[in-house]
């Protein structure tokens, strides 16, 4: 009987967070086998090829604001030479004042230096995305393939082995190794390390070695509106990233002198269904609306003319999930995601390279990264009486 193949780090799921984290550890001078129960790597949401990175900066929590500033700073060194359309527009509420100088504080409590984040005015926000809109102007925000990124930090080297269309369905422990099995218990390959990147499939994965994970699918669906010459709509469409309930591109212009118009995305919860619906062009023809603050426009003059559907994976309480398991010595978890993929995986690649490879963390703690905000994304904190370690620990 031939053994299988034993790896010393192995990560199952090769979209973005998989991708990236794989890198990461190649990067550092150590060989991975990543695993793919598909065909070839970002075969789900990391086949988006509008993603947005910007930083959070209203409603949520501290720890979440205070991660995505870091994850935020993390994919722009990483990708940003790589953005589409860079720039984005935050607007404040309607009703809602500007008021400069209370602007300013809150994004210097955020850690965001006016070189990331600055307060703009309607007249300003018009001169740089085309939207007379006060809000916050994210100069270095952008948007990226998660398709093209994925493939390029899987490019075929000596230090990466690549296995596609083999599903892991459960983890075994034998003495100091895991073993990775098939639904028909069959031993597929043997680590020292194994780094759970699957998505959704990360929940029924990490059950077989009885660890519970409140992760539920989220449905979202962007859609691509044409937009004749002639419409109202046409004069108003944004120079840059519109972002805040929803977001938008810049348009494009087609063939035929029509426009080409993105806007997303809706948010249907506990639904894994991804095919197109009209409703949700309906939902999102509603979000232009808002993003523009055109609540008079005509939204019949946006016609839906294609979509991208993904289904998010997501946690309890909307922070992902990124980190080792010490009750389970060598597994390490990235999975839930949701809508911020570039910014989590970013985080995820230097988080779970660091705990795998006894780093020193010292870039995460220049950046702020703490003991705290490490226990705020790992697993730990959905298990009953275990404590995250602490930083570097």
């Amino acid at each position: 009987m031939i053994a299988p193949q034993h790896h010393g780090i192995v990560v199952i799921g090769a979209g973005i967070a998989g991708a990236s984290i794989a890198h990461e550890i190649i990067s550092r001078g150590h060989a991975v086998c990543i695993v793919e129960a598909e065909s070839g790597p970002a075969t789900a949401c990391s086949s988006h090829a509008y993603a947005i990175a910007h930083p959070h900066i209203t409603r949520g929590s501290a720890k979440l604001l205070q991660l995505t500033r870091i994850a935020f700073e993390l994919a722009l060194a990483r990708w940003g030479d790589q953005w589409v359309h860079r720039g984005a527009l935050h607007p404040i509420k309607n009703g809602i004042d500007f008021d400069r100088d209370a602007i300013t504080l809150q994004l210097n409590a955020l850690g965001l230096r006016p070189e990331i984040a600055l307060p703009v005015s309607a007249e300003e926000a018009s001169r740089l995305a085309g939207v007379a809109r006060p809000g916050v102007w994210f100069a270095n925000a952008g948007m990226l393939s998660l398709e093209k990124t994925t493939q390029q930090q899987l490019n075929p080297c000596a230090q990466l082995t690549q296995i596609k269309q083999v599903k892991i369905d459960a983890l075994v422990r034998e003495g100091n190794r895991w073993l990775l099995t098939d639904a028909s218990k069959n031993i597929i390959l043997s680590a020292d390390k194994v780094i759970v990147a699957a998505g959704l499939e990360s929940k029924k994965i990490l059950s077989s070695i009885q660890i519970k994970l409140p992760l539920k699918p989220v449905r979202g669906q962007l859609s691509f509106f044409r937009i004749e010459p002639n419409s109202d709509w046409a004069a108003r469409l944004p120079r840059a990233i519109i972002c805040g309930d929803g977001y938008c591109i810049p348009a494009s212009p087609l063939e035929n002198g029509d426009m080409r118009w993105i806007v997303g995305s809706s948010f249907d919860e506990n639904e894994t269904d991804n095919q197109p619906r009209h409703e949700s062009d309906r939902f999102n023809q509603e979000q232009a609306a808002g993003l523009l603050n055109y609540a008079e426009g005509d939204q019949s003059e946006l016609m839906p003319d294609g979509q991208f559907v993904g289904i998010r994976c997501v946690a309890g309480d909307r922070l992902p999930i990124i980190g080792a398991l010490p009750q389970r010595p060598g597994i390490f978890v990235a999975t839930a995601l949701g809508s911020r993929g570039i910014l989590w995986s970013a985080l995820a690649a230097k988080l779970i390279a660091d705990q795998a490879l006894a780093g020193d963390f010292a870039l995460l703690t220049r950046l702020g990264f703490t003991s705290a905000l490490a226990a705020a994304l790992a697993p730990d904190r959905f298990l009953a009486g275990a404590a995250p370690p602490a930083l570097g620990a």
